[in-house]
């Protein structure tokens, strides 16, 4: 055993002795032997009562000795010129589209100059394409590309021939004409991208619940995984977003040995260093490793390997594990001289080690994310690992190959230009056949197709299926239940009071029970499925569990008990609300990932939906994903006990911001059968790219039957509910949700006071906006030759007199409308602008001034302005209805 240096020994010579002992049994009877001995003496140690040293930390060098690593197959001459093509194609495509007059368009360069070969390794040896010949992986991987490289990604693709040099002009220019989008983004390029991603954090937390559902699908004998692997690439800054690293712990406990982690660790994030005072590849080893993954650690490239042989007393290793990031980031700025003296010079007895080394060659000793050998090392131990998910850490350096301007310096993410002698050094570098007087107008290359470099790389990828990235729809579309198969909902409670949040879980129980769609369900909850009643569905379906239930439930005895499955349906997250819509995400996007189109239904207080995951909700629309969200406990004066934190009256505002979110606010169970079953048609069988948004509610009332012809009301936002009977002073009273029943009983005092008060409910003031502005615009674009009108203004039409419209969301949720209420009629709009409180129904609305008696008192002013009711018998109404001119305004209570 060599003479290791420690620290503070009291007595070298028994540390040795007991050192060399376990370096004995290692080579004698192997790790698990040694591994072994050590728990014990661990073990015993603890029962004596010393405390042992907590450590999740292995030596700042690479997991896998160089005697174990797999050896890499190949040409890898080859492959290195293909990294260098792609390297200087990225290259010139960000710098094109910032030259001078070009509009300074953005992009990075720097990220995938750091990365290149960790993807060029996965390219040609790992990543596996869907493929229909291939059986044992016809779904191919699932890949979470690193935003920020995009530039890299398309230059593969131009190599490949799948991209021309017409669009990578066009890199970043893609509103008037077809062209490459910043960052990947499906709904911009369908066929291109699968997972929305540079919005940091999301993709790595997305990874993992596509992983989660992908065993899910497993487990339930639905899509056969077959060794598929989902893997995510990040970047270590990127670390730092709480979503990143905020499921980690349920990867380890799924033992989601289908996932895989590759982070770029250059040290550097967009302004500075990660960890600049630290290491940032230890704190996210110890993080990793605590939760329970197999961590990989690719810090040093081969070139190092025979200094770390002969360093027999561990003082490299030494320097290495002390030295910090912000050191390091010098070394690799500032050049071998500098490394030289601040590094190796620091103990005299590692000059020895390097006295034939010149200052270049200290420059050339490579990090292990560039080395192409320890990448594929680190990727074959990572696809063949059983019972984890795997971890790479791979250090790298930002800006790798650009020289002195962006070399792991800190500016190197914002550097979108380079002068010609950065140019003339990236190219010689790299090998690029490039004149010095072509250089300034930043040709693409591409050798010929028959070139050894083409041939070379379309074979590598024919072996893995074909190439990537790609985006699949081959699916097939369901047939929907007609109207009818919701029958009960359709023809009300009678006299019995339920919820629609109660409405919604019986719709869901029988869209379960259908033939064509049933299997195809997946309820979402985040721990809440008792508040919302869908407990009785926990013996029923089951809840997914990777394990099986290996406990008897405190309430196995009770008809409701809590069951845990292997082959469940039902995804219980936990109290996780970014974790249960990334599961949404994975099977909502599941027509595309795996073929086969799932139904997927969360079900959550409508409070922390868009306001607490709205990033998430936003990639959901870039990724086309299909589905049904139910905000449940909506409304700022309905769920009365909980207060300001829990109390919705914005949810729909902020649903309206993704186009392809269809958003609705039914009051009774047949509004909520036809939007279900209007969705459920759409995305399923038309395969329309929406999804669906519907608030329900935990207040208890009877449900009428459904009005005869009124179901194309309900799908585009509004019908007329009750007709006033009467002719003198109409006006119209509008409604959603739970207000609605507040409309009802403001109009029926107004008609006791010979009023005709007709009642319209509203079911999405969202969508009646949406189609007024397609009509004006429709108007605007054919310079008024076409006038289409807007639903709303058509349906207002049949009526007479002015409009009130009161919600339990705040007065910008109906307000939209106003620009298509008739003209000449007057608008006014009651909501719940303001914080919430914790009280009754009755004083919330009251609070709010949204009760029926300030709906009457709201109409009653908009007859006084229009002259038809005498503002003396208005005034005779506040004592009746208790309306105080002095109360404090609720906005700013």
């Amino acid at each position: 055993m060599d003479d290791q240096i420690y620290t503070n020994d009291a007595d070298p010579q028994e540390t040795k002795e007991w050192v060399d002992a376990i370096h004995s049994v290692i080579r004698a009877e192997g790790l698990e032997r040694a591994h072994f001995l050590i728990e014990r003496i661990a073990e015993r140690a603890t029962r004596d009562g010393m405390p042992l040293p907590y450590a999740l930390n292995t030596p700042y060098r690479n997991t896998i000795p160089p005697e174990k690593e797999a050896p890499m197959p190949g040409d890898l001459f080859m492959e290195r010129r293909i990294r260098s093509l792609v390297r200087w194609n990225a290259l010139a495509m960000v710098l094109r589209a910032n030259k001078e007059g070009a509009g300074d368009l953005g992009g990075h360069i720097s990220s995938f100059a750091s990365s290149a070969t960790l993807y060029d390794v996965g390219f040609n040896h790992f990543f596996r394409a869907p493929n229909s010949d291939s059986e044992q992986s016809p779904l191919g991987d699932l890949i979470y590309y690193q935003g920020h490289v995009s530039p890299g990604i398309y230059a593969r693709s131009y190599l490949e021939g799948r991209f021309d040099e017409h669009d990578l002009e066009r890199f970043r220019q893609e509103a008037l004409a077809p062209g490459l989008s910043s960052y990947p983004h499906p709904k911009l390029m369908p066929d291109y991208w699968q997972f929305p991603t540079v919005s940091m954090g999301l993709g790595p937390l997305q990874a993992i619940y596509q992983a989660h559902f992908m065993r899910y699908l497993s487990a339930r004998e639905l899509v056969p995984r077959k060794g598929r692997k989902v893997w995510a690439f990040l970047g270590d800054g990127e670390c730092d977003e709480p979503e990143t690293l905020g499921a980690i712990g349920l990867a380890g406990r799924e033992k989601l040995e289908n996932l895989i982690f590759v982070i770029n660790c250059n040290l550097q994030r967009l302004d500075g260093p990660v960890r600049g005072n630290g290491k940032i590849i230890q704190e996210l080893e110890s993080q990793f490793r605590g939760a329970g993954w197999n961590v990989i650690k690719v810090v040093w490239g081969r070139h190092w390997d025979p200094l770390l042989a002969k360093d027999r007393k561990g003082l490299l290793q030494k320097r290495m594990d002390e030295t910090v990031d912000g050191e390091y980031q010098n070394y690799k700025a500032k050049g071998g001289k500098y490394t030289r003296e601040h590094f190796f010079e620091k103990y005299p007895e590692l000059k020895d080690l390097i006295k034939d080394l010149s200052d270049e060659d200290i420059f050339k000793l490579n990090r292990g994310g560039h080395d192409p050998y320890k990448v594929f090392a680190a990727y074959h131990e990572a696809v063949n690992h059983k019972g984890q998910p795997t971890v790479i850490l791979a250090h790298t350096v930002k800006g790798y190959g650009m020289g002195g301007e962006a070399e792991g310096q800190n500016q190197a993410h914002q550097v979108k230009k380079l002068d010609v002698e950065s140019l003339k050094a990236f190219r010689d570098r790299f090998g690029i056949p490039i004149r010095d007087e072509d250089l300034e107008h930043l040709p693409f290359y591409r050798p010929p197709a028959d070139s050894p470099e083409m041939t070379y790389m379309r074979k590598q990828r024919e072996k893995l299926g074909g190439s990537l990235p790609v985006r699949t729809e081959n699916w097939q579309a369901l047939s929907a239940p007609e109207l009818s198969f919701f029958q009960a909902q359709l023809d009300g409670t009678g006299e019995r009071e339920i919820s629609t949040t109660m409405a919604f879980v019986r719709i869901l129980s029988q869209v379960i029970k259908d033939k064509n769609m049933g299997d195809r369900v997946v309820p979402i909850v985040p721990d809440e499925a008792r508040t919302f009643g869908m407990e009785g569905m926990f013996r029923q379906m089951g809840i997914y569990s990777s394990e099986g239930q290996l406990y008897e439930p405190v309430d196995q005895g009770q008809v409701m008990y809590y069951r845990e499955d292997k082959k469940g349906r039902i995804l219980e997250e936990g109290i996780n609300e970014a974790g249960a819509f990334s599961a949404w995400m994975a099977a909502g996007s599941s027509y595309s990932t795996n073929g086969l189109a799932m139904i997927p239904f969360y079900i959550y207080y409508s409070m922390f939906g868009f306001q607490r995951i709205g990033d998430f909700a936003w990639a959901a629309g870039d990724m086309q994903c299909q589905g049904f969200l139910i905000g449940a406990t909506s409304g700022r004066t309905t769920l009365n006990g909980e207060g300001l934190q829990h109390q919705d009256g914005h949810s729909h505002l902020l649903a309206s911001t993704i186009p392809n979110c269809i958003s609705y606010d039914p009051t009774y169970a047949y509004e909520m059968a036809v939007i279900v079953q209007d969705g459920l048609k759409r995305m399923y069988e038309k395969k329309e790219k929406v999804f669906y948004y519907i608030t329900s509610l935990n207040e208890n009332y009877a449900h009428p039957a459904m009005p005869e012809g009124v179901e194309e009301g309900i799908r585009r936002g509004i019908y007329r509910l009750r007709e006033s009977s009467g002719t003198d002073k109409p006006i119209q009273l509008l409604g959603s949700g739970s207000i609605l029943r507040q409309v009802e009983q403001a109009a029926e005092w107004l008609n006791e006071k010979g009023i005709a008060a007709s009642v319209w409910s509203v079911t999405s003031y969202n969508e009646l906006r949406r189609d007024g502005m397609a009509c004006e615009r429709e108007a605007i674009l054919s310079a008024g030759e076409r006038k289409p009108e807007p639903y709303v203004t058509t349906q207002l039409k049949q009526s007479e007199g002015p409009v009130v419209s009161a919600t339990d969301h705040m007065k910008a949720y109906s307000d939209q409308i106003r620009p298509y209420v008739p003209e000449g009629r007057s608008y006014q709009v009651l909501g719940t602008d303001g914080f919430g409180r914790s009280d009754t129904r009755e004083a919330l609305r009251r609070f709010f001034e949204v009760d029926w008696q300030h709906i009457v008192w709201a109409a009653g002013y908009e007859l006084v302005k229009e002259g038809t009711l005498a503002l003396d018998t208005l005034e005779s109404w506040r004592s009746e209805l208790s309306i105080d001119a002095s109360k404090p305004d609720p906005l700013y209570s």
